[in-house]
């Protein structure tokens, strides 16, 4: 080669290395599309997810609460801490009781609380209105979540439901 013809290949244009600015929108524009798709495919399996985990949460809870019963001779009361009693020994009048607890009943660490930081809900039944209706075999207590929305007694609290229960539960809402 001569040098005539080296000078002539340094004073060509020559294209400029990158992007221009088409193929930078053009990527953009794709990855916002994917991004959409993640979100509309995404969430609601993610809700699902939530309302399911929300389900095992009270199953485990419930199943707790039956063993306790067994140890104990009753389910836990608001003077011993509620679903706190599954966790931590509560303190008993009788001593008797106290040596009776076999706890804990739930894995430590649980959280008593939903997906969406929500404590779980746990009320002891009056007994004297569930004597009276004795065509249901009810469970003594309610134990819910106030579900995504944090109020109580909507369409999206999720309840567990005792087996006779979940059969009359036209909503869907029961975990059985």
């Amino acid at each position: 080669m001569t040098i005539r013809e080296l000078v002539l290949k340094r004073n060509r244009p020559s294209r400029a290395a990158g992007f221009t600015l088409i193929e930078i929108l053009l990527v953009i524009v794709i990855i916002l599309l994917l991004a959409g798709a993640l979100v509309v495919f995404v969430l609601p399996q993610q809700e699902g997810a939530e309302k399911n985990t929300t389900k095992l949460l009270l199953s485990n809870l419930a199943s707790a609460l039956d063993m306790y019963r067994l140890n104990i001779g009753h389910y836990p009361t608001e003077q011993e801490g509620g679903l706190k009693a599954l966790l931590t020994k509560p303190t008993y009048e009788n001593e008797k009781l106290g040596e009776k607890w076999q706890g804990p009943y739930v894995k430590p660490g649980t959280k008593m609380q939903d997906p969406w930081s929500h404590d779980i809900v746990y009320e002891v039944e009056d007994l004297t209105v569930a004597a009276e209706d004795k065509t249901k075999t009810r469970l003594p207590y309610k134990l819910y979540s106030v579900g995504p929305d944090g109020q109580p007694d909507t369409e999206d609290d999720i309840k567990y439901l005792s087996e006779s229960d979940a059969e009359t539960d036209s909503t869907g809402t029961g975990t059985q």
